[in-house]
């Protein structure tokens, strides 16, 4: 665990970890809460929300925002779970979405993350956003890793 995130293993669900910034007030506990990672092989892992009602657009589907922001968070949780490398520092250089179903609000949101590549500074990641059976969105994106204390 570090002093700017949690990173524990979820009492309520077995072979789940719990992640969030360790400050509530920080966008990724604020906005999307507690998210629950799992490794599923030696290059992919799941990131899992649960939707709360202020992440329901008005037709109570999943806003496309927070669709955005769990595959963003994700990129880091999943870098981090694969490689270890450290979140704080790390930053998104590119992010491409593409928005292929709706978001049912009643189900978890999963964003399955496949790390294609690591180099010295950056990883290569693409994935799926999903519900059970149902595709929600798709992604591909570029994650600078932080560079070494000067």
């Amino acid at each position: 665990m570090s002093a700017y995130f949690r990173w524990e293993p979820s009492p309520d669900h077995p072979g789940w970890t719990e992640y969030d910034l360790a400050g509530p007030e920080h966008y990724n506990r604020a906005v999307l809460g507690t998210l629950l990672v799992r490794g599923e092989g030696p290059d992919h892992c799941r990131v899992r929300l649960a939707p709360r009602p202020h992440h329901l657009n008005s037709a109570g589907r999943t806003h496309g925002g927070i669709t955005l922001g769990l595959i963003d968070v994700s990129l880091f949780a999943a870098m981090y779970q694969l490689r270890q490398v450290p979140v704080s520092g790390s930053v998104t250089i590119d992010l491409q979405s593409q928005f292929i179903g709706p978001g049912d609000g009643s189900l978890p949101l999963d964003c399955v993350v496949e790390l294609l590549r690591e180099t010295g500074r950056m990883g290569f990641l693409r994935g799926l956003v999903v519900q059970e059976e149902a595709l929600v969105a798709s992604f591909t994106a570029t994650v600078r890793k932080p560079g070494t204390p000067k």
